[in-house]
């Protein structure tokens, strides 16, 4: 690894600066709630409403793959923070417009059911604000032909 390598790789990230901290403790926060919230229902109320304690804990892997890309530097966990995140905003949009049209299909909330309703609708902004601050801070050719030494 040469001298410049090195260096880019110690460089700080910019997706973890300025507001990017904030989203990324928005999705660690959701990670905890969705997770634990959907494992103890998986465990104890399957029965009940399993369409939508999968949809929690398909959630809370989508906010961990979210908040871990968005922590690590470098064009590839971009993209993957750009996948993740337009997987949660499509979910958001569409388990929120099926529970909204279809209740009796969600006897019990997902993260996702109502737009987010029961948390406050964060779930349908957060994506919004993280595709924002991806694009602010994407990786551009200058920056990449300044790692190559051009």
């Amino acid at each position: 690894m040469s001298r410049e390598e090195y260096a880019d790789t110690q460089s700080t990230n910019p997706r973890t600066s300025g507001p990017g901290r904030l989203i990324i403790a928005l999705y660690v926060v959701f990670v905890v709630g969705s997770l634990s919230r959907a494992g103890f229902q998986i465990a104890t109320e399957w029965e009940q409403a399993p369409l939508a304690y999968s949809l929690s804990a398909f959630a809370g892997v989508v906010y961990v793959v979210a908040a871990v890309s968005l922590a690590i530097r470098g064009r590839r966990a971009w993209w993957v923070s750009l996948v993740a995140i337009s997987t949660e905003l499509v979910g958001v949009l569409a388990v929120g417009l099926w529970s909204v049209l279809d209740p009796a299909a969600f006897p019990d909330a997902t993260v996702w059911s109502g737009f987010g309703r029961g948390y406050l609708y964060i779930p349908l902004v957060l994506p919004v604000a993280g595709l924002w601050w991806l694009w602010s801070t994407r990786p551009t050719a200058t920056s990449r032909a300044r790692r190559r030494g051009r």
